[in-house]
């Protein structure tokens, strides 16, 4: 994550803050994100990252642990949106996210804790 951070099963460090939960990753700030696990990822918890001004390219999932297959309806209503939705495991979501903020491109993340992964760095 950006200006040094890491991630452990109970939250996230991003840049000298820490996030307990999920969080969302905005251009901005960095909240706590309103979503147990991966399945409480829908059209209405992804709510906040289409509210966003400038609007973002692209949102980032990190789903855990592993990759988990997302309904394809929630997909195609961001897609609707114009927002790009890449859905990965937390470790390479972080790496997708930072690699894209570099970029410059409009990019945000919805991150899930892994259960078993400590990362710092």
């Amino acid at each position: 994550m950006g200006g040094g951070g890491g991630y452990s099963p109970r939250g996230f460090t991003i840049s000298g803050s820490v996030v307990v939960g999920p969080c969302a990753v905005l251009p901005r700030t960095i909240l706590q994100w309103n979503v147990g696990s991966w399945q409480d990822i829908s059209f209405q918890s992804l709510a906040l990252f289409r509210l966003l001004e400038p609007p973002v390219e692209v949102l980032v999932l990190g789903t855990g642990d592993r990759v988990e297959r997302l309904h394809p309806a929630v997909l195609k209503q961001m897609r609707a949106c114009g927002i790009a939705v890449e859905v990965q495991d937390t470790p390479n979501a972080c790496a997708t996210f930072n690699f894209l903020s570099t970029e410059g491109r409009l990019v945000a993340a919805g991150l899930i804790p892994p259960r078993g992964t400590y990362k710092e760095g």
